[in-house]
């Protein structure tokens, strides 16, 4: 293991913190590990960064030395052998903290911990998981009771002001079985920022790292676990905190970022941010964004244009559905359909990138409505890349303590709550038509022929067709070919005969690697045809002399007359009705500007 973090050697005493984001398992109970993977946890950096501030202040006293090391089992094995040795190589002082645990890594977060908890290793799990359970259900469900029940320690909350005491309690050998911050959240300002170590970030592709500047969302989305984790009041970090936490990560060649906010256009200080932003890159830093925000984003004055000027390149939308009957069942009542295409247009000005979550298995979702609004996304938006998502009732959301409350049957295994399995009833659909209209929507939207389509409508934005085709092939084929979503995807998969679930029989040496090799060649024939397919597509793109005049209905300019002429406002009754109000607030407010011009 990697020590990312020592103080001076001359100390007498050691004591080993050990920070690890699980992974899940695989519908086959094969942990999901890659050479290389997306983009490294914001939870693992957040705590890093916490923890790198008490180490500085010499928290356990100054004849103790704290290493911390880092581990992101979704591009690292986790050796519960090599964690061993370190602890007895300690005197068996430390802490293993599992960090970021959401509801599909809760059963692998135990499986890691319970041999070191046998070994009498303090083991501490918190999260999403462990954060939403407590805070939503009236008693402490069964699996954080199997983990009291192994000695483990449950952290629910977040850890700014905190870590000071976990340490202590940890170093005393005394932790207590439940930390429970989930009512008192800690402001943001000030405080330490979120920072990987380089060898971390180096693990994932493009060398991406991550940092919230603010937690909390004020909308009431019933699918959502964070309005009930992280709150629905907004706390927020400094425009001076984000340019100390760009530098470091600079100063060590990471240049590329993730900002995590659920969403970054409700951030007070995006302005401040935005304008420090693009005053670092005047500086010469050749700096990069991706950024979540909702569907109304564009109608706050200056909020795309500053974004562009900051270098966010890659945005992330919450569209979730079409249908606004679906909308309002889920309570997700700011997006309105009459915006989205003035919205996704207005980041294509600025030369963005659109990636697009949707989410199917809404309650007035069927197979056939699925496919006319696929459909419908395909012809009139200009969304590059579609993530799509089963409607999973997630602990810690509303929706799950509804079902709960009501008795509903839910699926009893957390690692399908990983939003790709269907996990209870829907009113209209079977459970297979649900998964497989999830399947074809996933099939439908990134067929080679459509994607050329996307790299089109790319091109005469101003963005480079590889860079689509690059992004359409990872997503595809992380779902098509690997059976993973993409935001699980990675460079050539890892597996290994003995990380498997505890509940599974372990396969025989021939049987694993007969069929692991056969999976490696196998994949490899379809990741080739699939890469020939997209090839050929940007070629085309490529070599047409009109490129950048290309126009289609989803890049035609808004106008008002297109309510009465675009599927989208016509699909459904729902629909005709958003428009009919999005007209009646146009006149109001023609009107009362004609009010405000007129008075004296």
């Amino acid at each position: 293991m990697a020590t990312s973090t020592k103080a001076d050697r001359h100390r007498q005493e050691r004591f080993l913190l050990l920070l690890i984001k699980p992974s899940h398992y695989d519908d086959d109970g094969y942990v999901i590990q890659w050479v290389r993977t997306g983009v490294p946890s914001n939870s693992l950096a957040a705590l890093y960064g916490i923890a790198c501030d008490s180490v500085g202040r010499k928290v356990l006293g100054d004849d103790v030395d704290i290493d911390i090391v880092t581990l992101d089992e979704t591009n690292t094995r986790i050796a519960t052998k090599s964690i061993l040795r370190a602890f007895r190589d300690r005197g068996g002082r430390g802490l293993v903290a599992l960090v970021g645990v959401q509801s599909n890594q809760f059963p692998r977060a135990v499986d890691i911990a319970r041999p070191l908890r046998e070994a009498n290793i303090p083991v501490c799990i918190g999260g999403f998981h462990a954060a939403g359970v407590l805070a939503m259900l009236p008693e402490p469900p069964p699996e954080i009771r199997e983990a009291w029940d192994l000695g483990i320690s449950i952290f629910a909350g977040e850890a700014e002001g905190r870590m000071d005491e976990l340490l202590s309690d940890a170093w005393a050998g005394a932790l207590k079985p439940l930390y429970d911050y989930t009512r008192d959240l800690p402001n943001l300002e000030g405080v330490p920022v979120p920072i990987l170590p380089r060898e971390t970030v180096r693990r994932t592709i493009g060398s991406r790292t991550t940092f919230d500047s603010g937690r909390g969302c004020p909308f009431q989305c019933s699918f959502c676990t964070i309005i009930n984790v992280q709150g629905r009041k907004s706390r927020y970090r400094s425009a001076d905190d984000i340019e100390t936490l760009v530098r470091q990560n600079y100063a060590q060649g990471i240049h590329k970022f993730f900002i995590t906010d659920d969403n970054f256009a409700r951030n007070r200080n995006w302005e401040a941010i935005f304008d420090r932003l693009a005053a670092l890159r005047g500086e010469g830093m050749r700096l990069k964004f991706i950024i979540q925000v909702d569907t109304l984003c564009h109608l706050i004055p200056r909020f795309v244009e500053k974004a562009g000027k900051a270098g966010v390149n890659r945005v992330f939308i919450g569209l979730e559905n079409i249908n606004p009957d679906n909308l309002a069942a889920a309570k997700k009542r700011q997006n309105r359909i009459t915006e989205y295409r003035t919205m996704l247009q207005q980041w294509k000005s600025i030369g963005a990138i659109t990636y697009c979550g949707y989410i199917i298995g809404f309650p007035h979702d069927t197979p056939e409505r699925l496919k006319r609004d696929i459909e419908i996304i395909k012809r009139e938006l200009p969304v590059d890349l579609l993530e799509l998502f089963c409607l999973t009732p997630l602990p810690g959301s509303e929706d799950h303590q509804v079902l709960h409350r009501k008795g509903i049957a839910m699926d009893p295994d957390l690692n399908n709550y990983d939003t790709e399995h269907v996990t209870t009833a829907h009113p209209l659909m079977s459970a297979a038509e649900w998964q497989r209209s999830y399947r074809d929507a996933w099939r439908s939207f990134y067929e080679p022929a459509h994607i050329e389509t996307v790299m089109r409508r790319a091109v005469a934005s101003g963005i480079r067709a590889n860079m689509v085709e690059g992004l359409a092939y990872g997503f595809y084929s992380a779902f098509s070919i690997e059976g993973v979503h993409p935001l699980q995807g990675g460079i050539f998969r890892r597996k290994y005969r003995r990380d498997r679930r505890p509940e599974l029989p372990r396969e025989t040496w021939l049987a694993f690697y007969g069929r692991f090799a056969w999976s490696i060649l196998s994949k490899g024939t379809r990741y080739v045809a699939l890469w020939a397919r997209y090839r050929a597509a940007c070629r085309r793109v490529k070599a047409d002399p009109n490129r950048a005049r290309y126009t289609d209905l989803a890049l035609t300019p808004v106008t008002d007359q297109e309510t009465g002429t675009l599927e989208i406002f016509s699909a459904t009754p729902s629909a005709r009705a958003a428009v009919q109000k999005a007209e009646r607030q146009r006149a109001a407010a023609a009107a009362a500007a004609v009010r405000a011009a007129a008075a004296p």
